[in-house]
């Protein structure tokens, strides 16, 4: 299945980079009966339909030429959402200055989840604003330490 991934990406990559575009990510997975072969897209001010419509029609020339993979699958391009997932450190990057959700492998400052406004990356830690009862604390992640982060919607 790594390989599916692995050869959408070498497809979809000069199709995203002719049209400015980004890959977020690339799922290959079984759900129910079906597979699904899903590309997630982004470009500043988010992706609209038209990018997903043009990028799901090239996508699926190439694939149909590749035909890597042999059983029925439903390919989907859309947005990563509004809790988008931050896999790199140019994502992380990008999303100093908002609302993050982050988790991490081993307890930092006494906690393994982290939501608050990502105020500074400086490619080696992460410095989370958080609330606690009334007060606003910084908190210093390592990067070598985040499990998982995503953007979070604040309430």
């Amino acid at each position: 299945m790594s390989n599916v991934v692995e050869l959408t990406k070498t497809l979809v990559l000069p199709i995203l980079k002719e049209k400015e575009l980004e890959l977020v990510d690339i799922e290959f997975k079984k759900e129910g009966r079906n597979w699904y072969l899903r590309v997630y897209i982004d470009k500043p001010g988010g992706v609209d339909i038209e990018d997903c419509s043009t990028v799901s029609e090239a996508l699926s020339a190439k694939l149909d030429e590749a035909d890597p993979i042999k059983q029925a699958y439903f390919l989907e391009v859309s947005s990563p959402g509004a809790e988008r997932p931050l896999k790199n450190e140019e994502d992380i990057k990008r999303a100093v200055g908002k609302h993050v959700y982050v988790t991490t492998y081993e307890p930092v400052a006494g906690q393994k989840v982290f939501e608050g406004r990502l105020t500074q990356f400086d490619g080696e830690t992460l410095t989370i604003e958080i609330k606690v009862k009334l007060t606003t604390k910084a908190v210093d992640i390592p990067y070598a330490k985040v499990a998982k982060a995503r953007l979070a919607v604040a309430f």
